[in-house]
């Protein structure tokens, strides 16, 4: 009596079809996302300590922004990479990563540390994209461009820099780095609603093609 299956002894094997589990709920990367929702509040808190100004309630404040900030990173690379992507992670995702930041922008023009132009324009931006996203998202997704990323780490560091009680060129070169941050958010939102129009575009001529 042979070990081999009756099908592989033909010289006839059928390759086993690829089954993809589901990820599940409770995964590192919504973990991550989770994380980075929990730390909204406690930077409000640590931010807005002692009236505001205080130099070391402003460090933690900081720190819990970078912790944010770092999981935010870390959340999507390996959702994508160990399949770990979920319908909890699509929506949390988005909405943890505008929280800490529209957080801080609050809280920085609350304490008249940025214009309220400046956090108006970049809430604008942010949310009005996210929405966008969702708008298209039946149809396909619009992918992180490189002048995002590069929107996301200029928004960080200048946020960053404006949260710690920063003095003499370090303060002056915030200033500049923010202003880095704002042109692109608004050249990098001007360039996702192409995508959006584009992609809406297509969905339709497909949807017409088909009926």
């Amino acid at each position: 009596m042979t070990d081999v299956p009756a099908s592989a002894a033909g010289g006839h094997r059928r390759p086993a079809a690829a089954t993809v589990r589901p990820a599940r709920l409770w995964n590192i990367a919504n973990i991550l996302t989770m994380v980075r929702l929990l730390l909204v509040p406690g930077f409000v808190l640590l931010m807005l300590h002692n009236g505001g100004y205080d130099p070391a309630w402003r460090s933690f404040a900081w720190a819990a922004f970078a912790i944010a900030m770092i999981t935010d990173l870390f959340d999507g690379h390996l959702a994508r990479r160990y399949n770990l992507v979920t319908d909890f992670g699509k929506i949390a995702d988005p909405i943890a990563d505008k929280a800490i930041m529209g957080a801080a922008l609050i809280c920085l023009s609350a304490l008249s540390d940025l214009p309220w132009w400046v956090t108006g324009v970049i809430l604008f931006r942010e949310i009005g994209i996210t929405l966008m996203r969702f708008w298209v998202i039946r149809i396909g997704v619009i992918p992180a461009s490189r002048g995002g990323k590069m929107k996301t780490l200029a928004q960080g560091t200048a946020v960053g820099m404006y949260i710690l009680a920063l003095t003499g060129p370090l303060a002056s070169l915030r200033f500049w780095v923010m202003a880095v941050a704002v042109v692109l958010t608004v050249v990098t939102g001007l360039d996702y609603v192409r995508q959006a129009i584009v992609l809406r575009r297509a969905g339709r001529t497909a949807e017409e093609a088909t009926q």
